[in-house]
């Protein structure tokens, strides 16, 4: 009997730390937060531009703020998509789970 001065492995500690790896690649390849990071960001930028329009591109768009509204849709589909992914985060495939053949 030896003891190299390794901790025993627990089996139920060991399927623990996988199912924790699992989740949390599920939530970080989360399609919603790329997307709503995406819609922020360029969200910001237009919404930016939209801001300090000058009188001849508001002229253009027939008086409509266009860059400042769809820079404010934008921002908000992707602060929309991010507390979707907050409230309902992925979860993680079952591994023991078999899928049907089709």
């Amino acid at each position: 009997m030896s003891n190299d001065g390794q901790p025993a492995q627990d089996p139920l500690i060991d399927e623990a730390q996988a199912e924790q790896r699992r989740s949390a690649a599920a939530r970080l390849f989360d399609i919603r937060r790329v997307i709503g990071g995406l819609f922020v960001a360029y969200g910001v930028i237009v919404t930016l531009i939209g801001i300090f329009d000058s009188r001849a591109e508001i002229d253009k768009a027939e008086g409509v703020r266009i860059n400042l509204w769809a820079g404010l849709a934008m921002f908000v589909f992707g602060l929309l998509m991010l507390l979707w992914q907050w409230l309902r985060p992925a979860e993680a495939p079952d591994p023991n789970e078999r899928q049907p053949d089709a």
